[in-house]
């Protein structure tokens, strides 16, 4: 009976186990927008931007609490080892004559001789002691403070919008920059299934061909170096599947990290690689699109940093204004002696005013004109050199979809004539050298043909995140 329950655990563990394998094994089938969103979500450079913009929210309460009425409470303790005295002489009139002591001022100072011949002294007595202190003592103090007005909290008031808008604009960029990175890693891989899969193709028609060679070689038909030169050609495709799976490991690994996906993570591509006619298309009609500079984010941010030059000017010339606070404060001893002059209840106003500086408020002001005007010469120089960058990928992509028509149609014509040929190797009217020839043709052009793809489509990336066109898609 144990043995049977112990083999039904185990069957048991077994299916789950499987199960839970599977799950683990599951393949995550990533579209481009798919992927594009996932980075956007999981990239660790994406995290760190929205922690930055969530620092800048934070920043912006700081500025404005500095505002706000502050309110501060404050306990000491205070022991005294020796507690000072104080007593205020009298006098009194007596029958008794009392020696004056010259050190403390008490005894007799006059004497009035009555008529019955009794005499009246008048003394200095000593006084009630008074305690000046207590030995023990807590106190506590409540502050309640107002700023009432200060040039610099108004203009930091001002700079905390544009510094969140810097940093809206920071984050906005560096969702561009992994979309960007991402969309080309998806587009290499792309390339590389692409190519892996018309290289397979390519092998087995060749192997095919290569067995029927063989054959003929064994019958005296043709010579043995027609079959050596073939499996030469066969030797060559293995090393460049080799090679494109080495690079498929090491792009996959690459897209996972840019994902924040785990290493174990299985991916396939869903997209199918975008080429013929709708690459042209798509391409040409971006080319047909206007730049405006203002949706570019690199403009963008050097309009916020000019900004921030003419509010840090602000600023440096608010220091030359009064800063007036208002403030009440409340306070409570536990112990206090008889005589407590101190006030349980204060209100009052605070103003600084700045008089004289010896001029360096004045060279403050001049550094922050002069970093202004380098504000703006940059700003300048920035709109420019966007203009013109904007031109020239507009001519690269131009150029690159030039190239890849043409290597379109040099891929179809060296795909014709080694099919052609290898018809012609099969009838005998070709020799091996002449096989070897258009299969490295062939090879050849379609390797160009994939690269003319991914550097049209890296060129098509550039414009686009210039144009900032997809800046919708990016903010989901």
């Amino acid at each position: 009976m144990f043995r049977k329950k112990k083999q039904m655990l185990l069957m048991v563990a077994m299916i789950l186990g499987g199960t839970l394998l599977s799950f683990a094994q599951e393949t995550e089938r990533l579209t481009l927008e798919k992927a594009i969103q996932m980075a956007l979500k999981n990239n660790t450079n994406i995290i760190n931007s929205k922690i930055d913009l969530k620092i800048a929210q934070k920043k912006i309460w700081e500025t404005t609490a500095k505002g706000l009425p502050h309110v501060d409470v404050k306990s000491s303790y205070q022991h005294l080892f020796s507690v000072p005295v104080m007593s205020f002489p009298g006098t009194e009139l007596s029958k008794t004559h009392v020696p004056m002591d010259p050190a403390t001022g008490i005894g007799t100072t006059s004497e009035v001789q009555l008529s019955t011949g009794e005499s009246i002294y008048m003394n200095n007595v000593a006084g009630t002691p008074i305690a000046l202190g207590v030995k023990d003592n807590i106190t506590a103090d409540l502050t309640v403070s107002q700023l009432i007005f200060s040039g610099s909290y108004i203009v930091g008031l001002q700079a905390t919008k544009v510094y969140y808008n810097f940093s809206k604009q920071t984050d906005e960029k560096t969702k561009l920059d992994v979309a960007e990175t991402v969309v080309n890693t998806y587009h290499m891989l792309q390339l590389a299934e692409e190519s892996r899969k018309i290289l397979t193709q390519n092998l087995d028609n060749i192997n095919k061909t290569l067995s029927e060679i063989t054959e003929m070689n064994k019958q005296g038909f043709l010579e043995k170096t027609d079959v050596d030169q073939l499996e030469v050609t066969a030797n060559n495709v293995r090393n460049m599947m080799n090679q494109i799976d080495s690079n498929l490991d090491l792009g996959y690994r690459l897209l996972k990290i840019q994902l924040g996906l785990q290493e174990s993570t299985k991916l396939e591509l869903a997209d199918e690689m975008e080429s013929g006619d709708a690459l042209m298309k798509s391409s040409m009609l971006l080319t047909a699109e206007q730049f405006n500079i203002n949706r570019n984010v690199d403009y963008q941010l050097i309009q916020s940093a000019e900004k921030i030059a003419k509010l840090d000017l602000n600023l440096s010339k608010m220091v030359f204004l009064p800063t007036i606070s208002g403030f009440y404060n409340h306070n409570e001893q536990l112990n206090s002696t008889s005589f407590n002059f101190s006030p349980r209840d204060l209100v009052g106003i605070n103003l600084t005013l700045p008089i004289f500086s010896s001029g360096e408020r004045l060279a403050v002001v001049s550094q922050k004109r002069m970093s202004l005007e380098k504000a703006q010469n940059t700003s300048k120089y920035v709109s420019s050199s966007l203009q013109m960058q904007a031109s020239q990928y507009q001519t690269d992509v131009k150029l690159k979809l030039e190239r890849y028509l043409n290597q379109k149609k040099n891929k179809e014509l060296s795909d014709d004539i080694y099919q052609r040929t290898m018809e012609k190797y099969k009838q005998g009217i070709s020799s091996s050298m002449d096989l070897m020839t258009s299969q490295n043709q062939y090879l050849t052009n379609l390797t160009n043909y994939y690269q003319s793809i991914y550097d049209l489509q890296g060129a098509r990336s550039k414009l686009e995140k210039m144009y900032n066109i997809n800046q919708d898609s990016l903010n989901k």
